[in-house]
């Protein structure tokens, strides 16, 4: 109950929650639809049960925000009838048409309890998103501009955006590393999330590093392993279908299903139903290159033999004609060069002999001419000559004597004799010349020779001079 204090009613939160409570219940006594986008699910399994955060947007910005429950069992159900129809869980990030009641609890506030939801309406949000997109990407005129690049005539060098765990991933990179014609691939993986509420901004953000290093590939594919039409509800986004449109490189797509077209797809250069096929693609690019590259390659080489062939034949035939031809020719000439070659022997014969008479007579004259002229000439020369000789043999005869008798004097001068006579001396000890008194001691005999006789000595005491110490 109220209080009353100083004229004044006061009312206790959990009253004016009760009164809340009691007004809601009385005034919304029945189920109703409403459509919003569920930002989150917020479902935790051990409970089974779920709390949703709800949001309405009105040009990007959030204009009403409230929560809701799905309890356990309605959870159950609504997710079976997802799956049955969408072939997709319930999940974050899309727009829903459910029917709910209003709830409201003292502790836990204001709720929707949300009793159903209508996939097939969720389903139709997707398609309008879609045809918006499609109608804005048109009116920009950059529907075809991605489709419109020229792949290279051998596209081996692939940015691959997927995820590194994705079977779809697998099957792209079998399909290529373990093609039987041996074809060589260069792809390099670029991680991003390819579903959810965040997955076109990651996608955006690979891309915006491939075109940073474009030179370094041919074309970028987007590569997935399926999933129902919520989960593609992202490649239908404006930001990322623009993207695609825009992008520098061809854009290959392989998202894994095989109806309702993305707008991604649309606007990709190629779009395969699966990155299976989108390799096969690939596969095929480097076929039509091969093939017809195999079949020249034949063609070339059968040709080239069978003119080598020809060339062969005609080569053969022409040596021997020329071979018939040429011993032909020299049989016809051979008797004409043989009546040649005795008819210029003839000649030669006889104009040598007439030259050799001529000319012996002339040179003899000419010799016995030169002779005597020669002698006379060299007369002088020969006597100067034999005077110069004369006069030099007897010059150095007489350099010789001199320098012998200088010789002489001094071996005169260094005979053993003389050098005695001038007061030397020689004395041996044992017979052996003296030359140190290491050689002598107290006792031995000593003969000293001078120049006109010996003397014979004996050894008293030997000392060394200091300064030989």
């Amino acid at each position: 109950m109220p209080e009353k204090l100083n004229d004044r009613t006061i009312f206790s939160l959990s009253e004016v929650s009760y009164s809340i409570q009691k007004t809601l219940l009385e005034r919304y006594t029945s189920s109703f639809w409403i459509k919003a986008e569920m930002n989150k699910l917020n479902h935790y399994p051990q409970s089974g049960h779920c709390f949703p955060d709800l949001i309405e947007k009105t040009e990007g910005k959030i204009v009403a925000e409230m929560k809701a429950t799905i309890w356990h069992d309605d959870f159950q159900r609504i997710n079976a009838n997802f799956l049955n129809v969408l072939h997709e869980p319930l999940k974050s990030g899309i727009k829903i048409l459910f029917c709910a009641k209003i709830s409201f609890n003292p502790v836990y506030g204001l709720s929707l309890r949300i009793l159903d939801i209508d996939p097939s309406w969720s389903l139709g949000e997707l398609e309008k998103e879609k045809q918006q997109t499609i109608e804005r990407i048109k009116k920009e005129g950059i529907f075809n501009t991605n489709r419109s690049m020229v792949l290279p005539l051998l596209p081996k060098r692939i940015a691959i955006i997927s995820v590194q765990t994705s079977k779809g991933f697998a099957d792209f990179r079998k399909v290529l590393d373990e093609n039987e014609w041996g074809y060589t691939f260069f792809y390099m993986l670029f991680t991003a999330l390819l579903q959810g509420e965040n997955a076109v901004n990651s996608i955006m953000n690979q891309m915006e590093r491939i075109s940073r290093v474009k030179h370094h590939f041919d074309a970028v594919a987007i590569i997935r392993g399926g999933g129902g039409d919520v989960g593609l509800a992202c490649y239908n986004s404006y930001e990322l279908a623009r993207a695609i449109a825009l992008f520098p490189l061809p854009v290959f797509t392989g998202i894994g299903h095989s109806t309702n077209e993305t707008v991604a797809e649309m606007v990709a250069f190629k779009n395969a139903i699966t990155p299976t096929e989108l390799a096969d693609f690939l596969l095929q690019k480097f076929h039509n290159f091969s093939v017809p590259l195999n079949k020249a390659k034949e063609t070339i080489f059968d040709k080239c033999t069978r003119l080598l062939q020809d060339k062969n034949i005609s080569m053969l035939n022409s040596v021997r004609y020329f071979k018939s031809v040429t011993l032909s020719r020299l049989a016809q000439n051979k008797n004409e060069v043989q009546q040649q070659i005795k008819a210029l022997q003839q000649q030669s014969a006889w104009f040598v002999q007439q030259k050799q008479e001529r000319h012996v007579y002339q040179n003899r004259l000419l010799i016995e001419k030169g002779s005597v002229q020669i002698l006379k000439s060299n007369r002088k020369v020969i006597d100067d000559a034999m005077k110069n000789i004369l006069s030099e043999t007897i010059h150095f005869f007489s350099r010789q004597w001199n320098d012998i008798t200088g010789v002489e004097k001094t071996l005169e001068i260094l005979d053993p004799a003389n050098v005695l006579k001038r007061g030397y001396s020689i004395t041996l000890a044992n017979g052996k010349v003296l030359k140190s008194v290491g050689m002598t001691g107290a006792g031995t005999a000593l003969k000293t020779i001078i120049a006109d006789g010996h003397i014979i000595s004996t050894v008293n005491s030997v000392s060394k001079n200091e300064t030989n110490d």
